[in-house]
């Protein structure tokens, strides 16, 4: 009988939900969404680096072996090698027209004052900057620059990049290296692959390994926090409606809880394993793409039978962890301002995971790591950013799940007990000795 009753509200949550147009909708074009949210800033984070070019500012240059007019030719060089120039032309808004820097030569007892007009200039916006060069540039390749556009990145990547270059030209030609030579030298462009390693051999791009890992951590968090707030929301609604107080005649607190965190995750299951099956359809679509375009060292990161079963087991030992947590703050609520307020707690443990993601990312094999993928409030997101990063040894990984399943059914307990009381309590919120009495004597 009981556990008719939980099949019955297991599938009436699930039906409830999954019928729905947003649903359809969030399902359809949550791919989208996220591809958007995590991949394009990056894109044009990157393009509006190589698109920055720098123009109007002064180079003060004191150092009397023309290393001002280097850095000048090296800006000009860079910016019409540019490869989005060469895409997109001029007509492009990004894309600006390269003007000619001003080069002043001035000796080295004269370059304070020199600073000092160049400083005026920028005040009175006659020009956006100025670059200073001294006998410290070409002794320890130290400069300054001070301007309006001093908080570029793109800019001032564009002035390292030119003054790196202008200095090492300077260096070869003391050695006696000219012409065609130094500029073969100069201009070297470095590109490295990055292929992980483990005791099974290679698997895969580093850099694609780590994206994968990040946009797989990222899911895992949202879908988290949207079906988390969904169980608070619901949970909450029962209450204010007095539904619930019809519905615990027939079926136990605790039955209603389990339907209720088993069907909304199942809806939530459901949903991934759709974005998974769009996700392995983009990427086959891409590799062909990219075979055609002759990208031959680009390769989708290995995802083996044990770690997806791993990270299916990671979202639902998860889900179910904070579900049981926001459950119980609705069940304890009067309101959605409380609720609000009272779910603070918990939403922290989450961003406190998301936060550390990062510096988890550059160094997977840490003691952060180590620490953050067995706690049970950031294992969820943790472990499978790590296990994307690196190769888990076997005892980390049974300690994860070991110690989350465990904070799960401790989660649930109490939960429980909160949520049998709470469902039917009106009022004034309790206080924490209040949560305590509920939890001893429920």
């Amino acid at each position: 009988m009981a556990m008719g009753k939980l099949l019955a509200v297991i599938k009436r949550e699930y039906l409830e939900r999954v019928r729905t147009k947003w649903f359809i909708i969030t399902t359809v074009f949550g791919p989208v969404f996220f591809l958007g949210i995590s991949v394009v800033p990056g894109l044009l984070t990157v393009r509006n680096m190589r698109s920055a070019q720098v123009t109007d500012f002064r180079i003060l240059d004191a150092t009397g072996i023309g290393l001002g007019e280097r850095v000048s030719r090296a800006l000009r060089e860079r910016q019409e090698e540019d490869p989005l120039r060469k895409v997109l032309g001029t007509r492009d808004t990004a894309v600006r027209v390269i003007t000619e820097t001003k080069v002043e030569v001035v000796a080295p007892d004269r370059l304070a004052a020199a600073e000092s007009l160049a400083t005026r200039a920028v005040v009175a916006n006659d020009t956006r900057g100025y670059l200073v060069l001294d006998s410290a540039t070409v002794a320890t390749a130290k400069a300054r620059y001070a301007g309006r556009n001093a908080s570029s990145l793109g800019e001032m990547n564009q002035v390292e990049g030119a003054l790196r270059t202008a200095i090492l030209s300077d260096r070869l030609a003391r050695v006696g290296i000219t012409g065609p030579r130094a500029d073969s030298l100069t201009r070297v462009k470095v590109s490295m692959a990055t292929e992980r390693m483990d005791e099974k051999g290679r698997g895969g791009s580093g850099l694609v390994s780590a994206i994968f890992g990040f946009l797989i951590a990222f899911l895992l968090y949202m879908m988290i926090i949207l079906y988390g707030q969904n169980i608070l929301r619901g949970v909450l609604e029962e209450k204010t409606t007095r539904v619930a107080e019809v519905v615990v005649s027939s079926i136990s607190p605790e039955t209603l809880l389990a339907g209720k965190v088993i069907g909304v995750g199942a809806v939530g299951l459901t949903q991934q394993l759709v974005w998974l099956g769009f996700a392995t359809a983009a990427s086959a679509y891409g590799m062909g793409m990219a075979n055609a375009m002759g990208v031959t060292n680009f390769s989708l990161p290995h995802v083996s039978a044990l770690q997806m079963a791993a990270l299916v087991l990671f979202f639902l030992l998860g889900y179910t962890f904070y579900a049981s947590l926001f459950a119980a703050v609705g069940a304890m609520c009067n309101s959605q301002e409380e609720a609000t307020q009272a779910a603070q707690p918990v939403m922290m443990l989450l961003v406190a995971s998301i936060i550390l993601v990062q510096p988890i990312m550059t160094t997977p094999t840490g003691r952060m790591a180590t620490v953050m993928s067995l706690l049970p409030f950031s294992s969820p997101i943790i472990m499978p950013l790590v296990m994307s990063g690196t190769q888990v040894p076997a005892w980390q990984l049974a300690a994860s799940i070991a110690l989350l399943l465990v904070a799960c059914l401790g989660a649930i307990w109490v939960s429980a007990r909160i949520y049998r009381v709470g469902l039917l309590m009106t009022g004034k919120r309790p206080s924490l000795a209040e949560l305590v009495r509920w939890i001893r004597h429920a």
